[in-house]
């Protein structure tokens, strides 16, 4: 069926509505109309509106950390090679301190690992932290399990750490 044709056929379709009938049509087509347009056009740009305020200040705080972590690192290069004695010490004490009993550290070579027996992840992630700024340890490897935690405390890990020391 061609497009002419069926145009003939909806006007004498039309024609045979009562004046009525006619609005009542008109009227479901407008409605129609209206609704797909706030489906598909209106609503979703609506939905964007206003989400972007919160998402925006989703990013901005990304965006902060994101900078915050460049000017550490920045720091970090900036900062003269430790020697390796030094790094050495750095970290020795930083374990004691840091991770208490449950950890021991273990030196062959350039490599660091640290074995961890229910370390509480607070103190791992603020040991972490103090090896890679004062022994400028990075961490290679890591398996670690959460263990099961203890009554009253948090999330607690088991496993190996493996760091690189500076080399000189």
């Amino acid at each position: 069926m061609t497009t002419s044709t069926l145009r003939i056929r909806l006007r004498a379709w039309w024609q045979t509505l009562h004046p009525r009938e006619q609005a009542l049509v008109l009227g479901a087509a407008v409605l129609l109309a209206a609704a797909l347009l706030w489906w598909v056009g209106i609503g979703p740009a609506l939905k964007v509106l206003r989400q972007g305020e919160a998402q925006h200040r989703i990013l901005d705080n990304q965006l902060q950390r994101m900078q915050a972590l460049a000017s550490e690192a920045q720091a970090l290069k900036t900062k003269p090679p430790m020697p390796r004695s030094e790094a050495l010490r750095a970290l020795e004490s930083s374990v004691k301190q840091g991770l208490g009993p449950g950890a021991q550290l273990n030196v062959v070579g350039e490599r660091a690992t640290v074995t961890l027996r229910n370390v509480p992840a607070a103190a791992l992630a603020q040991w972490l932290t103090q090896a890679r700024v004062n022994a400028r340890a990075l961490p290679s490897e890591a398996r670690l399990v959460r263990a099961a935690a203890p009554a009253g405390g948090g999330a607690t890990w088991d496993g190996t750490l493996v760091l690189n020391l500076p080399a000189r």
